[in-house]
């Protein structure tokens, strides 16, 4: 049996990135039939657009995205790829996992996290009015009806916070079925409900009654801001971690630092009928060409993914040799020795090709 997948490659250094992922994912033995499609400032010029309708076709057809970075257009009107191709196919999860691998510097150890973060909802729905229009002022006079006592100008921009039962619900679920997938044993939702309490408080009224069809993962709540303490002073004491979309973004960054950085931090965003999985960091396109940057991210989303089709032997073996060769410390890309002019530091085929060898062994 052979996956169909839409490989985006992506432009900056996407393109070189993807072609050794893909070598990588193929010396685990699994078979894919790879939708090669092109997206990113590479293609405006010819398309008018960096996403396609071509590649949002071959993603109706083939329900999996493999997605190299991407950069995002600035002073177009276009948000991004990424976020276009989340509304299009409802992908409303996003999954960022956070794993200490020796090697890797970073001032923590032992820290295996995995951050869910609801993708469609909250202040990045984007619901936003601008400063002084009409449609502003109209806005606050109706607050000012509604709450006499509200202190609002004229001078506002206003932006709108949307939590739905709906939304939350279907997003706590999966988070407890991966959690219970993956054998995780503690689920920590986070929010700021104490000060937003009918959105952020509805928030976790609905994430606490689904926690309770799942008696075996223990539950807990966490305001956000004293999550960003914990995190930092004693994170091994987590696991799964839950969030609506704008915490979510913050703290999936935060604890990606935690254990090195981006360039070792996978991600993939999940909807019902559809999946993309991804290199979380951006294109870096100052050393396109170059065979430069480090491909580990990238590799791991495709880990992700393999996981995601049910081939999960392949997926633990992937892992196990990318943590082998990161361990070795030998053939790593410069940013990943502690001399980043370390004469002895790989590019990115090099590095893939290290990953096969031990994936053939």
């Amino acid at each position: 049996m052979a996956f169909d997948v839409t490989l985006i490659r992506g432009d900056g250094t996407g393109p070189e990135l993807m072609e050794a992922a893909r070598r990588v994912l193929e010396a685990t033995g699994v078979k894919f039939n790879w939708d090669v499609q092109d997206a990113g400032v590479d293609v405006m010029e010819k398309y008018g657009t960096p996403l396609p309708d071509s590649v949002l076709e071959s993603i109706r057809r083939t329900h999996v995205a493999y997605k190299a970075p991407i950069t995002t257009p600035i002073g177009t009107g276009f948000r991004s790829v990424n976020v276009a191709i989340r509304k299009e196919f409802d992908q409303y999860i996003n999954i960022r996992p956070s794993k200490s691998y020796p090697g890797v510097r970073s001032r923590y150890q032992n820290i295996d996290l995995i951050l869910l973060r609801e993708n469609t909802e909250d202040l990045y729905a984007g619901i936003e009015f601008e400063m002084g229009k009409p449609e502003t002022v109209e806005l606050i006079s109706w607050i000012r009806g509604k709450q006499p006592k509200a202190k609002m100008y004229d001078d506002s921009g206003i932006s709108i916070k949307p939590i739905s039962v709906t939304g939350t619900r279907r997003f706590a679920k999966f988070g407890f079925e991966y959690a219970r997938k993956h054998k995780r044993k503690k689920v920590t939702a986070i929010a700021k409900a104490n000060i937003m309490k009918y959105t952020d408080g509805l928030y976790y009224q609905v994430v606490r009654e689904v926690a309770k069809d799942y008696p075996e993962i223990q539950y807990e709540e966490m305001l956000v801001d004293n999550m960003c303490m914990q995190l930092v002073q004693k994170p091994e004491l987590y696991d799964v971690l839950m969030l609506p979309n704008l915490y979510g973004d913050i703290l999936s960054d935060l604890c990606a630092g935690l254990v090195g950085g981006l360039g070792v931090g996978p991600g993939a965003n999940i909807g019902d009928n559809s999946a993309m999985f991804e290199a979380v960091h951006g294109s870096a396109p100052k050393y396109k060409g170059q065979n430069k940057v480090n491909p580990t991210a990238l590799i791991l989303a495709g880990m992700m993914m393999l996981d995601y089709l049910g081939e999960v032997d392949a997926a633990r073996r992937l892992e196990k040799a990318v943590a082998d060769v990161i361990a070795e410390g030998k053939s790593v890309t410069y940013d990943m020795k502690a001399d980043r002019n370390d004469p002895t530091a790989v590019g990115t085929k090099e590095m893939a090709d290290a990953i096969i060898a031990k994936l053939k062994k």
